[in-house]
């Protein structure tokens, strides 16, 4: 769920608590997690406390449905021994998680965190209760729509991906299906495949066309990079439950070979 270490919308407090703020049909609010005796505790405060308090159990991923899932292959039975508590947690919130994977789009990871950071502190609400000093609420659609053109460009996000957060925060309430954010201009199946899997906790949902994950599959797997065609062939034996064993893979610590430099950052700001 956290888009990097200084993710205003997700924190781990000095006692471990992890802190969460969203979105919610009440307005904003602020959820606490903390592990006490065996079970976790949560506190949320703001409007939208009762519907993220609510909303823990399918967050810790009560309704994901591992049982029926087999490893095919060793690094991920491995890892699946090593985790057994493994689960699929789902927020429930669209709009949440469709903003930072929309910045997530033909960017580096750096350059897309920097912007997620810059909109929510700039245009977030800060985060109800005694949350960790800078969390913020992420931006509602009402508060991306009244950006202007200049503060999108200091954010540094470039004109392609501006059109499409400012279509999606258009129909942001219509936003209830997989099917109904293809329909919006600008959202494809790695967009898409992006929110499933956070939102709805999509078990089988991979994100195709990411930059990165066809190689790390691929190495971890077959030993070998893979394209996007080869990546979703070693992965049919674990349909209905694909997204599930890539978890597995990136839960592993698997860390593919380097061959060449990092890709270089594109500051939008300074074009």
């Amino acid at each position: 769920m956290r888009r990097g270490a200084g993710d205003p919308a997700f924190q781990v407090g000095p006692d471990g608590a992890v802190w969460l703020t969203g979105n919610t049909v009440a307005g904003p609010g602020s959820l606490a997690l903390r592990r006490q005796d065996g079970e976790v505790v949560a506190r949320a405060w703001g409007p939208g406390a009762p519907e993220l308090l609510d909303g823990v159990p399918r967050l810790l991923g009560a309704d994901d449905e591992p049982e029926g899932f087999e490893a095919h292959h060793e690094l991920i039975a491995e890892t699946r021994r090593r985790n057994p508590g493994l689960r699929l947690g789902a927020t429930d919130r669209v709009w949440d998680s469709l903003v930072p994977a929309v910045l997530e789009q033909k960017v580096t990871g750096y350059e897309a965190r920097r912007s997620w950071r810059d909109l929510c502190r700039r245009y977030g609400t800060p985060a109800p209760g005694p949350a960790p000093l800078g969390m913020r609420v992420p931006p509602t659609p009402r508060q991306l729509l009244a950006i202007k053109d200049w503060e999108w460009h200091k954010a540094g996000v470039d004109g392609a991906r501006r059109r499409t957060l400012m279509n999606a925060a258009a129909a942001a309430h219509a936003l209830t299906s997989k099917e109904k954010l293809r329909l919006i201009p600008g959202i494809g199946v790695w967009t898409t495949a992006e929110v499933a899997q956070r939102a709805w906790g999509d078990a089988d949902e991979v994100s195709v066309g990411d930059f990165h994950l066809p190689s790390v599959v691929g190495w971890a797997l077959v030993g070998r990079a893979l394209d996007d065609d080869g990546m979703l062939e070693v992965l049919e034996p674990y349909r209905p439950q694909r997204q599930r064993a890539v978890r597995y893979i990136e839960a592993s610590g698997f860390r593919k070979p380097r061959f060449a430099p990092r890709f270089s950052a594109r500051d939008y700001r300074a074009i």
